[in-house]
């Protein structure tokens, strides 16, 4: 679902920000800006949670 929702707000992003679109308020791009933020965040914590359930290539070496 997050990825879905992401996905759909960058296609707005880039549509919004072409060079042939048109220009949208200041309250417009600061809201854009805050939905893209709370995308990137929920991203960067779903990739923080999968990369602890990676094991450190070390430990995988000295447990084999």
């Amino acid at each position: 679902m997050q990825l879905g929702m992401g996905q759909e707000l960058l296609e707005y992003a880039r549509d919004a920000t072409a060079p042939s679109a048109k220009t949208l308020s200041a309250t417009e791009y600061r809201c854009l800006a805050c939905r893209l933020t709370v995308v990137l965040t929920d991203a960067l914590r779903v990739a923080d949670s999968r990369g602890q359930r990676i094991p450190d290539q070390e430990e995988a070496s000295e447990d084999a």
